[in-house]
């Protein structure tokens, strides 16, 4: 008996070593959960003839308004029968108002359209299934768009015949390349340009404090005299902390320092197999309160105004109200960039998230003790393929032109791990059953509520985000009682965030602040009625934590020696170096 359980594996050893060969040719979809989707859309559509009747009503009428624009355009004359979505940049130059290229484009467009009328508003189908339906289908078009082959591109025919061809050449020699790279795991040309300490994370400052999960790195003061309280910042633990410390004109951290405060910032480990075991304690207790302990000590005596981008904003919140029901006052304020604390609408982030996507994922993290940050990559670049998948084949292989390098471009390939049982833990305690937002969150093995955080709060939304789409960071204002200045910025969820002062960029940005106990706005409300400026919102930013300061001092010592927290190191340390 024992003998024969040796030999052959468990039921769930098998069932584990079947999704992880899946997971690695569907990029860590589920194709359980992509095909329930489908099936829950396809049985209600045939069990609705009122919902057929409707469609096909409409596909008659289509091709009516096909025909005559056809007629139209055949002779020169006539305006588009229907215009592309405000996003969508494919059909925008002159070539494609031409003959036949004009209507090619524009079917393309109603069929589109009669598609996403066709998964949407199906009765009885689950909102989840026709999100996961609608976003399918949207994928298909996507890599059927006209915009995509020579034969039907009219841009790419016009740089054909103006390069006698070598742009396909060019870019038939990039595809090559990059199929290479891809296989081989080398970096993108171009990366090495911005290594951190070199090019990137450059603004000066210590290591003072290092355990197995953070290294803590206090900046050195720029101006003569500082705020009295510190700004911790810490970001998501699923990116490299240079995000906010990119290039000097585009660091967050570097222009906080550069305006007189005395900044910390969480450095995590990028974690191995052996990090498999931690979980959202860990990163809470060894990350967020053990920086706290340490900025608390460097510098005595001063609450400190706490800053989190993105999921390190929510680890941020979970830390401020576990404090706020311990009766601990360190902090002063609460800044959340980009940050959700209620998950019942993550945007399309959540077509990832249902039992079967998480049991996939936990076979496939099981096997490696950690989900591989490129599998991250993988699924936002599903979400944002026409921007990041369509259009660049496009540009690189069919136009031949090369896309410089950017200092973000290059961060955002500096992909990080998660270990697998945090990972799991936040996605289930979080995103699929909103156990912060309802109360249910434990810390010690109490729940914690948001509604105890009393400290002034500024939230800022992007208007672009598809990871925390910012009616949902909006939700901010139901959850805590506290006052609340909510910003919306332009962009997208990192370049809303870098968004640096200065010229060459349009940007703007809305902002009001709720008073602590007013009533609530709803977020269409707010959006049409909050006064809008020009320009980034970082000055914003340091004008809201300077209004919640004190008084200027001497700038504190680095690190606390005394207090076993030396100086360990230069900037930026170690833990942003592992790849």
């Amino acid at each position: 008996m024992n003998d024969n359980h040796q030999e052959h594996p468990a039921p769930h050893d098998l069932d584990r070593t079947l999704h992880t060969q899946l997971a690695r040719l569907t990029q860590g979809i589920s194709p359980a959960s992509l095909i329930g989707a489908c099936m829950d859309w396809l049985a209600h559509l045939a069990m609705s003839p009122g919902k057929q009747q409707e469609l096909a009503t409409k596909a008659v009428r289509k091709s009516l308004r096909l025909g005559l624009h056809a007629m139209s355009a055949a002779h020169g004359h006539g305006k588009p029968c229907i215009e592309p979505l405000p996003q969508d940049r494919r059909f925008d130059a002159p070539e494609w108002q031409r003959w036949p290229f004009n209507l090619i484009y524009q079917s393309f467009l109603l069929n589109q359209q009669w598609w996403h009328n066709a998964t949407t508003g199906v009765p009885g189908v689950t909102a989840h299934h026709e999100q996961v339906a609608t976003f399918a289908m949207r994928q298909v078009l996507d890599m059927l768009s006209p915009s995509n082959y020579l034969a039907t591109n009219p841009e790419v025919q016009a740089e054909t015949l103006k390069s006698g061809g070598m742009n396909l050449l060019t870019g038939a020699q990039k595809q090559w390349q990059d199929m290479l790279r891809f296989a081989t795991g080398e970096p993108l040309p171009g990366t090495e340009k911005f290594t951190p300490g070199e090019e990137v994370a450059l603004t000066p400052g210590k290591v003072v404090f290092r355990n197995h999960l953070i290294e803590l790195i206090q900046y050195q003061a720029q101006t003569g005299t500082v705020f009295a309280e510190p700004v911790l910042i810490v970001p998501s633990w699923i990116m490299k902390y240079y995000i906010l410390d990119l290039s000097p004109g585009n660091s967050l951290v570097s222009y906080l320092v550069g305006k007189g405060h005395t900044v910390f910032i969480v450095s995590w480990k990028n974690p191995t197999s052996s990090d498999s075991h931690l979980g959202m304690d860990d990163y809470l207790k060894a990350g967020v309160m053990e920086a706290l302990d340490a900025v608390t000590t460097i510098v005595p005596e001063q609450r400190i105004q706490a800053l989190g981008y993105c999921l390190g904003g929510t680890l941020l919140s979970i830390a401020a109200a576990f404090m706020a029901r311990s009766h601990d006052r360190r902090l002063k304020s609460l800044a959340l960039l980009a940050a959700e604390l209620d998950f019942t609408e993550p945007g399309e982030l959540g077509l990832f998230i249902d039992e079967s996507q998480l049991s996939f994922l936990d076979s496939l993290m099981a096997s490696r003790g950690y989900l591989d940050g490129k599998q991250m990559a993988g699924a936002f670049a599903l979400l944002n393929s026409r921007d990041l998948v369509w259009s660049r084949r496009e540009h690189d292989y069919l136009m031949g032109r090369t896309r410089p390098v950017t200092d973000l471009a290059a961060w955002n390939l500096d992909a990080t791990r998660m270990p697998y049982r945090q990972h799991s833990e936040y996605l289930r305690k979080l995103y699929l059953k909103n156990d912060l937002a309802e109360g249910r969150y434990r810390v010690n093995g109490r729940p914690v509520a948001l509604s105890d955080i009393r400290v002034p709060i500024f939230a800022l939304g992007t208007q672009r985000d598809t990871v925390s789409p910012w009616g949902s960071v909006y939700k901010i204002h139901l959850l805590t009682h506290a006052e609340v200045t909510f910003c919306l910025s332009s962009g997208g969820h990192n370049v809303g965030v870098v968004n640096p002062p200065g010229p060459g960029v349009k940007r703007s940005y809305q902002l009001a602040t709720r008073e602590a106990g007013a009533h609530y706005i709803d977020p269409d409300t707010w959006q049409a009625t909050a006064p809008e400026h020009e320009g980034s919102w970082w000055p914003a930013l340091d004008d809201w934590l300077q209004r919640h300061a004190s008084e200027r001092v001497a700038p504190p010592a680095m690190g606390s020696e005394a207090h076993d927290y030396p100086a360990l190191e230069d900037a930026p340390g170690r833990y942003v170096m592992v790849p």
